[in-house]
């Protein structure tokens, strides 16, 4: 039976002929399904709304779906890749797996490598077979060479020469912090100038967002992934912070009020994005005082999918208060700004949460989709009280990339290197001190948010 040990006892096979085609699966005797098959069965149409089937058709695709409920997509296959590592076997033909993939997402150690018990608890110990070779028994650091480069056949295909170097890959939210984390900051007036590459925080924003802060030695942060060694800069412990839904929750807000149609067509008009017209429509209706002071009563909590970082708590929920029976343009675009700060606000709470642990950050590495929106870094910089360095170029998830490229290629010594040669400042947002105490204010509100939502749920269940 496939998935490993199981009670002995009889299995059952039921099969079911249904239009379109036979469907048949392993049934054990507490009526677990624990293996499933499919195949479809042709179907003839000789005159309109004449309908024929064969039986011998039929027949023969009750053989196939038996016969796979031995041996299943499981049996059969050589290797299981994480998307990243496939990539690169199918460009080298060589099936070393990347450190990141396998540390990151595979329970793998970079100092002990893989651990035979996991395997057996939640019974796929068959994985263990031939030195783990089904997935991965030669484990790289990102942005070492691969085999001989690309293959003749990868080479046609991509419009390449046979044998360009290769380099073991980056989980992309990972590539967008080596594309950012490493760059010379000189002259720009920056507190890590000078300091440890371990100062800084990448934060990777876009339909989610991660924040990644590495370190010489292994620091555990509760609630916060990590500590994982060279698993983004090699040499180097990373911590991976993050936050569910971030982009994705201001669409959601935006999208799902009111005046959204009206929203639109503004923008449409102007030739302008939804965002880009809010940000606009805020510094209208802000008067004298600093934008993000329009929130004095309207707070929102931005967990609508769960919290990853640093509560690690699925059950929690959005929250706003402060609402009004208005639903004007006005309206929405407070709402929009209070969600962005909500999500700012998020991010200091992960800060504080690696800084209580043991990290020392001085300066925030923003990419991603979101860093395009000013009024997003201006927040994280005032809300956080950091400066914010945006690269020079805004994809730094593909010059992370590249970076690997350059070191596979080994024109560069290090992947440290080759991160200050390629990567560069394009802007620095710095924090408006003067309003610190709003910000702190509104933090202090932000966290009574979770406690109140807590105090609610314990309300709830209790007798």
């Amino acid at each position: 039976v496939p998935g490993g040990d199981r009670e002995p006892g009889s299995y059952y096979v039921g099969v079911d002929v249904g239009t379109g085609s036979v469907r048949a699966a392993l049934v054990d005797q507490r009526g677990t399904l624990v293996a499933f098959a499919d195949q479809p069965i042709n179907q003839w149409e000789p005159q309109f709304n004449h309908h024929e089937q064969s039986s011998e058709d039929i027949w023969a695709a009750c053989c196939v779906v038996t016969k796979n409920l031995r041996e299943t997509c499981w049996d059969k296959a050589g290797h299981f890749f994480d998307l990243p590592d496939f990539l690169s076997w199918k460009a080298t033909g060589v099936p070393a797996r990347s450190l990141c993939s396998l540390v990151c997402k595979w329970t793998y150690s970079a100092e002990k490598g893989w651990d035979d018990s996991f395997w057996k608890v939640i019974g796929l110990e068959d994985l263990i077979a031939n030195n783990y070779n089904k997935i991965g028994n030669k484990v790289l650091p990102p942005g070492a060479s691969l085999g001989s480069g690309l293959t003749p056949e990868a080479a046609k295909d991509l419009g390449l020469p046979a044998g360009i170097a290769v380099a073991a890959s980056l989980i992309d939210a990972h590539a967008g912090g080596l594309g950012v984390i490493g760059a010379d900051v000189r002259g720009h007036g920056l507190a890590c100038e000078g300091q440890p590459v371990t100062s800084r925080l990448a934060v990777i924003c876009g339909t989610s967002s991660c924040h990644m802060g590495i370190s010489k030695n292994p620091i555990f942060v509760p609630g916060v992934w990590g500590p994982y060694f060279s698993a983004m800069v090699p040499g180097f412990w990373l911590n991976e912070g993050g936050q569910s839904v971030t982009g994705k929750l201001i669409d959601h807000m935006v999208q799902g009020h009111a005046v959204f149609p009206e929203l639109q067509a503004k923008a449409t008009a102007r030739c302008q994005s939804v965002y880009a017209y809010l940000n606009s429509h805020l510094d209208l209706i802000k008067k004298t005082q600093p934008v993000g002071f329009l929130t004095v009563d309207l707070h929102v909590w931005p967990d609508f999918h769960g919290n990853r970082s640093p509560l690690a708590d699925l059950t929690l929920k959005g929250m706003v208060t402060g609402l009004k029976l208005s639903q004007d343009l006005d309206d929405l675009a407070i709402l929009y700004l209070a969600t962005v700060q909500a999500i700012a606000f998020g991010t200091r709470l992960i800060i504080e949460a690696m800084e209580t642990a043991g990290h020392s950050i001085s300066t925030l590495f923003l990419c991603g989709g979101l860093s395009k929106n000013p009024l997003f870094v201006q927040m994280h910089a005032d809300i956080t009280g950091m400066p914010v360095v945006l690269s020079q170029e805004v994809e730094s998830v593909l010059v992370g990339a590249a970076i690997l490229g350059a070191c596979a290629s080994g024109d560069f010594a290090s992947v440290q290197e080759a991160m200050a040669r390629m990567s560069k400042v394009g802007k620095v947002v710095f924090p408006r001190c003067e309003d610190k105490r709003y910000y702190d204010k509104k933090y202090q509100v932000f966290l009574k948010l979770v406690e109140h939502q807590k105090e609610y749920a314990a309300i709830m269940k209790g007798d």
